[in-house]
């Protein structure tokens, strides 16, 4: 019997502790993002793979993700252009008609654009990083980039990950992922 009551004080002390420290504050907007502590950014991914493919084999990836994004083009652009050029000794322009240095300095500033006005894609056929959706194929976007040439048929086995969509359907309604597995 004396278990029992302890168990029945513990709960009540337990469900008086959570009960006391709710409140019907939503209205409070006085209270403050404390931002006194040391923050550190460990990684950055606005376009997936980038920092994969042109940082090159054996230099730490971390300085590229704690690179301050305005810093990057000046930091990365000449070593993205010399990867690129390793990749693809034949590029001369893009699908978007650009020429080697003109990629790799918007690549090496690894920040994802967004349209506030128009369609927001990586690439839709017409409108080429203006954001990203969640179908969007990035990877194939940027294969086609690095190795599509002026037309995106030059190197055509090289221009597709053949991954045409997610494994799973995404949701209609918002955060919009596909369900886990």
């Amino acid at each position: 019997m004396k278990t029992n009551n302890f168990k029945i004080i513990a709960l009540s002390l337990v469900a008086t502790a959570f009960f006391a420290s709710c409140n019907n504050d939503d209205e409070d907007t006085t209270q403050q993002v404390e931002f006194s502590g040391t923050y550190v950014q460990t990684d950055q991914m606005a376009r997936p793979a980038i920092n994969t493919v042109f940082i090159a084999p054996g230099t730490p990836k971390d300085a590229f993700n704690t690179t301050t994004p305005s810093a990057m083009g000046a930091a990365y652009q000449s070593v993205f252009q010399s990867r690129l050029l390793a990749l693809n000794p034949a590029y001369t322009t893009n699908a978007l008609g650009q020429s080697a240095a003109q990629l790799t300095g918007l690549l090496a500033t690894d920040v994802l654009g967004v349209s506030k006005t128009g369609t927001t894609t990586f690439f839709d056929g017409t409108n080429v990083l203006t954001g990203r959706a969640l179908a969007d194929d990035v990877i194939d976007t940027e294969l086609l980039l690095i190795f599509g040439g002026t037309n995106g048929m030059a190197n055509a086995t090289l221009t597709s990950d053949n991954v045409d969509a997610n494994d799973k359907a995404f949701s209609t309604t918002f955060p919009y992922l596909a369900t886990s597995w």
